[in-house]
This record gives structure tokens, C-alpha cells and sequence, in this order.
């Protein structure tokens, strides 16, 4: 799937399932809410904090997608092609940082 098709299938699901968007500040809470959840995960599962046995089963893969969904409705409320965008960021990167890592002593 691609961001185009990702951002086209969360808006039908918006219109026809979710009836209408949270407006865009409530997304925005939703969305810190949901990296947070990410962040849990990997600050017990790979970091140095002892995992929880409630959130040994959770599942960072959803709640990843979680993350996703909620920057799609908010791409998708704002008016942004995350295709467009994400295409724009690489070139930036590619300019700006062309050669910054490769040169970076601490990353040898």
C-alpha cells in the first residue's frame, strides 16, 4: 500500500465508519498519546527499564500503525500529500546530510 492509498483508505473509513474527523488539536493529543505507547514499549522492551508483565504482550507493530493512522487523519485534515512530503524530506536529507553521518568519528 502505498501513502497515497493509505491516506484515501483512512478517509473512507473516516466518512463511512468513524462519521467525521476529531478536530485537529484532538488528533494532535492523540497522536502524543500513541507515540507514547511506542515509547513504553521500546523504553521496557530494548531500553534499560524492567517490562511490565501486562505489557509484555502488547504488540509494537500496532502500535506503530496506531502512530500512522493518526498522522494520516491529520495529513489528511490539513490538506498534506504525504507522498509529496515524504519525497521533499528524502531530497532534503540527501542535500543536507550527504555527507554529515559519514563523517561523524562517533558513528565509526
Amino acid at each position: 500500500m502505498t501513502l497515497e492509498n493509505a491516506q484515501a483508505v483512512v478517509d473512507d473509513w473516516i466518512k463511512t465508519v468513524g462519521v467525521r474527523y476529531f478536530n485537529e488539536l484532538t488528533n494532535m493529543a492523540m497522536l502524543t498519546e500513541e507515540v507514547g505507547e511506542v515509547a513504553r514499549i521500546i523504553a521496557r522492551r530494548y531500553g534499560e527499564q524492567s517490562e511490565k508483565e501486562s505489557d509484555k504482550n502488547k504488540d509494537l507493530g500496532d502500535e506503530m500503525a496506531d502512530v500512522l493512522w493518526v498522522l494520516i487523519c491529520l495529513a489528511n485534515q490539513t490538506g498534506v500529500n504525504l507522498t509529496e512530503a515524504f519525497q521533499k524530506n528524502l531530497e532534503k536529507k540527501n542535500i543536507r546530510d550527504a555527507t554529515r553521518h559519514i563523517n561523524n568519528e562517533k558513528l565509526k
